[in-house]
């Protein structure tokens, strides 16, 4: 499984590697049917990037959009009112906490990270307790029942705003990002993935040999 870089573009493989591979591959059955090596259509590749594009245009506001403690306040509030006390189903409790905790700034996010009941039990003595200690519940972040530290650091803090501890930065996701720099990491890693997968196995100028046996391999009968 030797690697070689002198021409990335043709081949990750060395030339042993590559023949070894191309003597597994036309010996292989595959359901009685052998896949040829063919290079991805264009369009096709085309047809990738213009996915990848329109995704980042159309849903930029959805990518990477973390919910943090201060989303689910209002929901908090409303959960031990009469009404919601009233109602005998958690569907229906969530469905009125829903429907009347809603925030015109915060309901966007809201509609993309919607709480079952349950989860929102388990957050809500934890988002209390955060809020009787003064802290800034943008700078948690919600994960399924667990409220946790944001793990990033973004806006810079008003002078007047920066502690004892020296923390410059308040633990929010920045103004500017949308999500677009984890997704770029993520979209990068898919790409840099398959293009390493593609450029392991044989170039694609390497064509199957139908006029062998599919159960010669290596001289040896494969029954």
């Amino acid at each position: 499984m030797a690697w070689k870089f002198d021409s990335p573009l043709y081949s990750l493989s060395d030339a042993e590697t590559n023949k070894r591979v191309c003597q597994e591959w036309q010996a292989e059955k595959m359901g009685g049917v052998q896949s040829d090596n063919n290079r991805l259509p264009k369009p096709v590749v085309a047809l990738i990037g213009l996915v990848i594009v329109t995704a980042f245009f159309v849903t930029g506001p959805l990518w990477g959009q973390r919910p943090t403690a201060d989303l689910y306040t209002g929901y908090i509030k409303l959960m031990d009112s009469p009404q919601v006390q009233s109602i005998a189903t958690d569907k229906g409790k969530m469905e009125y906490i829903v429907s009347n905790g809603r925030d015109a700034a915060k309901q966007p996010q809201l509609d993309r990270h919607p709480l079952p009941m349950d989860d929102l039990r388990m957050i809500r003595d934890q988002v209390i307790e955060l809020q009787n200690n003064g802290v800034n519940l943008k700078e948690y972040t919600v994960i399924g029942n667990k409220v946790v530290l944001a793990n990033f650091e973004g806006e810079l803090k008003p002078k007047d705003e920066v502690t004892s501890d020296g923390n410059l930065r308040h633990r929010v996701q920045p103004s500017w990002d949308k999500g677009y720099l984890i997704d770029l990491f993520y979209v990068s890693y898919f790409l840099i993935a398959m293009f390493v997968l593609t450029k392991r196995l044989p170039h694609h100028s390497w064509k199957l040999d139908r006029s062998l046996s599919f159960k010669t391999y290596k001289g040896v009968n494969h029954d």
